[in-house]
């Protein structure tokens, strides 16, 4: 009886053990497989972060935006590529004269604005008034700015105009833009490099 225990015992050791060299290869060579996917994912996860943040930044922050079209000639041309900060328009009020991008149905237009929620605006013999006073705009030059008639600019919205005011579609054609319109302000140029630096 002792010596059948002690077979059956010798038995269960060698079951638990492997049996052969190949099991111990088979081991080995996954154990090195789960070490080797370790390390790649680790060598990779530095990468998939970095684009993870660039992702984010160009959403919510910043992101870089093509001039198309000659209406703010002679402050930015067509071809530049500037910089859109995202992030201002929902922390600081827009201010006059500020370049802003303005989200249309399937592009974007890039204009200044001009008037602000709740003034009153038109231009007359060349000269821009606000709330019936006139202010400095340095950007009619040769008075090249139409007359047009008193607009009152509703809440939350702006009235915005292209520097270049004989050839831009703007407010005076489309109306007024809402704020929720305006994808962010724009004023640094990255390209080309002759230019790079901020627009005025």
């Amino acid at each position: 009886m002792l010596d059948g225990r002690k077979k059956n015992m010798k038995k269960t050791k060698e079951d638990k053990e492997p049996k052969n060299e190949q099991e111990l290869n088979k081991k080995t060579t996954s154990n090195k497989e789960t070490s080797n996917i370790k390390n790649n994912i680790k060598e990779i996860l530095p990468y998939v972060i970095i684009v993870l943040i660039v992702v984010l930044i160009r959403t919510f922050l910043f992101t870089p935006i093509k001039v198309n079209g000659t209406s703010m000639v002679d402050t930015l041309h067509n071809g530049d590529t500037m910089i859109l900060n995202k992030i201002g328009v929902k922390v600081t009020d827009i201010k006059r004269f500020q370049i802003v991008v303005i989200k249309t149905s399937d592009s974007y237009l890039i204009k200044r604005v001009i008037g602000l929620p709740g003034e009153t605006i038109k231009y007359n013999n060349g000269k821009l008034y606000i709330n019936g006073k006139v202010i400095k705009d340095k950007y009619c030059k040769n008075n090249n700015t139409s007359d047009f008639e008193e607009v009152k600019i509703p809440e939350d919205s702006y009235f915005v105009m292209g520097d270049n005011r004989s050839n831009s579609i703007d407010s005076r054609r489309i109306g007024t833009i809402e704020k929720t319109d305006i994808m962010g302000t724009t004023r640094l140029i990255i390209f080309p490099l002759k230019d790079i630096g901020n627009a005025d």
